[in-house]
C-alpha cells in the first residue's frame, strides 16, 4: 500500500521510461480553505492520465484539459495560481474564497525521479531541490521535521516516511495497522520474538525484527515524530519496551488490553525507574472509543487516537476508551440494563 505521493512518483517513472511526456504538480501554497495541503502532489501524462490530486478534482479538470487541447508544451518549471479572483473561486469550486498556488514541473531524465524512487526505496527520508530557473533537481538527505520550502528561486519538497511507528507483537491486529500506517507516511518496524507468530507475516512495506522489544526500542530511539504501541498483551514482551519507550521523545506510546489489565500494568511499570509524568504519557486502553469490536475497527480506533496526538488535537474525554466505558457501565448499573 503506497502513499499518496509515493504512488504519484512511481507513475511518474513508469510514464517516462515508457516514453512519455509528463508534468509533476506540486501544491506549493493555499490561503483560506482550500481542499488539499501544501505538498499534495499530480502526475499528469501527455494522454491527460492523472493520479494524485490538487483539489476536489476541479483544478485537475482544468490541468487535464490544457493538456489534451495543448500537450505538455513546458520546457521549465512554473507558478499557477487558482482562485485569486471570484469568478475563478465560483469555476473552480473552491470553497470560501480559497486560493491554491502550484508548481507545475515538466519531468524529464534531469528531474531524477528513478534515483529519488530508489532512495525511498531504501527507506531514505529525501529533500528534493527543484531550480525553478533552469528545472535542475538535486538530492539530499531531510531532517525528520523537514516540510515544503519554497524561495523565488527554489522548490524544495520531502518525500519518504516522515514518521515512525514501532509495533510489538506480529498478531492480527498488527497486520490491520501496518497495512494503513504505511499508507499514512509511516515507517513501518514490527518486533515479536516469536517465531509463531513471525513465520506468517506478510505485509508489504513493513520491517519485521525478531529482537527483544526493550532492545529494538533502546536501538531505534524514538524521538518526537515516532510511536510505539505494545499489542502482545504479555507482560514480558510489552512492559520492558514501554519502560523505554515512556522514557522517550515519542509522541505516542500506547498498550492493548482491558481496563483491569491496563491498572495493572501501570502498577507494574511504577516499579520501574519512571517519574509520575512519563507514566501519565502512556496511553491505554488505547484508541478511541468508537465501539470498535474486530481488528480492522480496532486498528482505525488506534490510528485515528494516534493521528490526532499527531496533529495536536486535545481529545474529550468522552472519547477515551476507560472513560466512555466506565460511564456505560454506570449507565448500566443504575438503569439494570446491562449493555
Amino acid at each position: 500500500m503506497d502513499s499518496t505521493d509515493l504512488e504519484v512518483l512511481k507513475s511518474c517513472g513508469q510514464w517516462l521510461d515508457g516514453g512519455h511526456r509528463c508534468q509533476l504538480v506540486t501544491v506549493i501554497r493555499t490561503w483560506g480553505s482550500s481542499p488539499r495541503p501544501e505538498g499534495a502532489m499530480l502526475a499528469i501524462r501527455d494522454d491527460g492520465r492523472v493520479v494524485g490530486s490538487v483539489s476536489g478534482g476541479c483544478i485537475e479538470d482544468d490541468l487535464i484539459d490544457q493538456v489534451r487541447r495543448q500537450g505538455i508544451t513546458r520546457e521549465l518549471p512554473e507558478i499557477v495560481t487558482y482562485g485569486i479572483t471570484a469568478e475563478q473561486a465560483h469555476r473552480f469550486g473552491l470553497p470560501c474564497g480559497g486560493t491554491i498556488q502550484l508548481a507545475i514541473e515538466p519531468l524529464s531524465a534531469s528531474s531524477r525521479i528513478p534515483e529519488l524512487l530508489q532512495r525511498l526505496s531504501a527507506r531514505e527520508l529525501v529533500a528534493r531541490r527543484l531550480d525553478l530557473g533552469s528545472g535542475e533537481v538535486t538530492l539530499g538527505q531531510a531532517g525528520p521535521g523537514m516540510s515544503l520550502q519554497i524561495s523565488a528561486s527554489t522548490l524544495t519538497t520531502v518525500h519518504g516516511p516522515r514518521w515512525r511507528l514501532l509495533i510489538i507483537g506480529a498478531g492480527q491486529l498488527s497486520r490491520f495497522l501496518t497495512q494503513i500506517a504505511v499508507g499514512m507516511d509511516y515507517h513501518v518496524t514490527v518486533c515479536d520474538p516469536r517465531e509463531e507468530y513471525r513465520a506468517d507475516w506478510q505485509v508489504e512495506g513493513t520491517e519485521l525484527v525478531h529482537a527483544m522489544p526493550d532492545d529494538v526500542v533502546i536501538e531505534m530511539r524514538p524521538d518526537a515524530r515516532s510511536a510505539v504501541l505494545a499489542l502482545t498483551h504479555d507482560p514480558k514482551l510489552d512492559d520492558l519496551a514501554l519502560m523505554e519507550a515512556l522514557k522517550s521523545d515519542a509522541f505516542y506510546v500506547g498498550a492493548i488490553g482491558s481496563r483491569a489489565n491496563n491498572a495493572k500494568r501501570r502498577e507494574r511499570l511504577k516499579l520501574f525507574d519512571l517519574t509520575d509524568a512519563q507514566l501519565a504519557r502512556l496511553r491505554g486502553p488505547v484508541g478511541l472509543y468508537i465501539g470498535s469490536k474486530t481488528p480492522p475497527e480496532i486498528a482505525i480506533s488506534i490510528l485515528a487516537e494516534m493521528t490526532a496526538v499527531k496533529n495536536g488535537v486535545t481529545l474529550p474525554n468522552e472519547v477515551q476508551v476507560e472513560y466512555a466505558k466506565n460511564a456505560v457501565a454506570s449507565v448500566a448499573a443504575e438503569t439494570g440494563n446491562p449493555r
